[in-house]
């Protein structure tokens, strides 16, 4: 039993220690410096939108494009195929 708890106390700190080495931290949390001088403005990207919508759109459509010959592949070696409910009329 107490090497049990040993282990569980060992174990507890490694975590301790890789969660406080793996946390996350803002890069810039001030404004000014311990002189009181404000720091410059940090850089803006450019065309921000414009990069977002030249890697998305290119990239949805390869997606789709697998997406519908996957499907299409399915259905041709009878794996899936949807049924057609519009027989009820």
């Amino acid at each position: 039993m107490a090497s049990a708890l040993g282990r569980l106390r060992w174990l507890s700190a490694l975590t301790n220690v890789l969660a406080s080495r793996l946390a996350v931290t803002p890069c810039r949390t001030a404004v000014s410096t311990s002189s009181g001088a404000i720091l410059p403005q940090p850089k803006k990207t450019p065309f921000g939108l414009l990069r977002i919508a030249a890697v998305l759109v290119p990239f949805l459509y390869v997606g789709t494009r697998i997406s519908k010959n996957f499907a299409a592949l399915l259905e041709e070696h009878d794996i899936f195929i949807p049924e057609d409910d519009d027989d009820d009329y």
